[in-house]
């Protein structure tokens, strides 16, 4: 990575960047620390800075690496952001203070995984679960295809994916595939069958810092779905048509960047269970709440899935070959960053935008 960029190869890395542009922005932070150690022994937490008043009425919250390796992206935007002079001075003019939460989920950011330590998709885990759990009842099937015994795939299994992708499409297999599932706690897209370390973070911080909020609205940004480097808007809120007219308002351009949703199948995205966002209306039950995903694409949705599949297979093999293993790791981290000079520099203008629109939509 160059110098003075605002990525970085690391989450030890990318947590310096971030608490050294807080440091340089005149900030102060806020750690929750991680209980378990990174990768490489390094300290884990999720950090947060609060750029405006601590009493705010308007609120804009910018989080990363809810799914942890797409951190790579989210944590740049986010160093590049608390050094974006026009965004602090925008944001001063319309009475908007921005929060900053670096690696929601740190120990997936650090171990180049997507889940969290407890093997669960963090954006799958915000259920009730004193109630009924939603039931994926296709995934049952898929499965065992999806965690064969041994990587790489042997013919069987390959032809067997390949009989289910011609008989459901690519789009039947993502849906089944990603919508989430709590029955399968070695699999992939897994809920949980309570709240993770980094679900009841969320809940904290959201308690601790949103309930001045009036206006409250929470940009979260992801990695693996779409074009490559296009920053899809995703509505992130409740089926609400007041909700979505004013994210449309806000972010459609007037229809240059549309912004999608998983209620009309218009997004790169399934319909999906158990989303983070929803922690906001619980939370912060006094605020008017308008949300976004922004989605980077980066691989094909084949080559993504595949490099789930195989992160899951070493998770249940850590005596792979080291090798072998080095392979997925890599795999996994060209499935959520491209790092190349084009894609980065796409990220940040459509970032910088998205930020900018919110702040104003707060503002208005």
């Amino acid at each position: 990575m160059e110098p003075g960029q605002p990525f970085s190869s690391s989450y030890a890395q990318a947590r310096a960047k971030f608490l050294a542009a807080a440091a340089s922005a005149g900030l102060a932070v806020q750690s929750y620390p991680h209980p378990l150690p990174g990768r490489d022994g390094e300290a884990l937490a999720t950090d947060l800075v609060l750029d405006g008043a601590a009493n705010a009425d308007r609120l804009l919250i910018v989080t990363s690496a809810c799914h942890g390796v797409e951190g790579f992206c989210g944590s740049g935007v986010q160093v590049d952001a608390l050094g974006d002079a026009a965004l602090r001075a925008q944001s001063r003019a319309n009475g908007v203070a921005l929060l900053y939460v670096h690696a929601l989920n740190p120990h997936g950011f650090s171990h180049l995984r997507r889940v969290t330590h407890e093997n669960v998709d963090l954006n799958r885990n915000f259920q009730d679960f004193s109630q009924a759990l939603p039931i994926n009842e296709a995934y049952r099937g898929l499965h065992p295809l999806l965690l064969p015994d041994h990587w790489p795939p042997d013919a069987a299994n390959v032809a067997g994916l390949t009989e289910y992708i011609g008989r459901h499409g690519m789009a039947g297999f993502q849906a089944t595939t990603t919508r989430g599932q709590h029955e399968f706690a070695d699999g992939l897209f897994y809920g949980g069958t309570a709240p993770t370390w980094s679900n009841q973070t969320v809940r904290q911080i959201l308690r601790e810092q949103a309930q001045s909020a009036r206006r409250l609205a929470w940009v979260d940004v992801h990695t693996g779905l779409g074009p490559s480097g296009l920053g899809e808007r995703i509505f992130a809120c409740r089926d609400d048509a007041a909700a979505l007219a004013r994210a449309r308002h806000w972010w459609g351009g007037n229809g240059a960047t549309p912004v999608t949703s998983i209620y009309d199948g218009s997004s790169s995205s399934a319909w999906l269970t158990g989303l983070m966002w929803s922690a906001a209306y619980q939370e912060c039950p006094q605020a008017e709440y308008t949300g976004l995903a922004l989605e980077y694409g980066t691989l094909p949705i084949a080559d993504m899935l595949q490099a789930l599949r195989a992160d899951h297979w070493l998770h249940q093999h850590p005596q792979a070959a080291p090798g072998l293993a080095a392979q997925i790791h890599q795999q996994m981290r060209d499935a959520f960053f491209t790092d190349t000079p084009l894609w980065r520099e796409q990220i940040l203008s459509q970032a910088r935008q998205v930020l900018g629109q919110a702040v104003a939509g707060l503002g208005a």
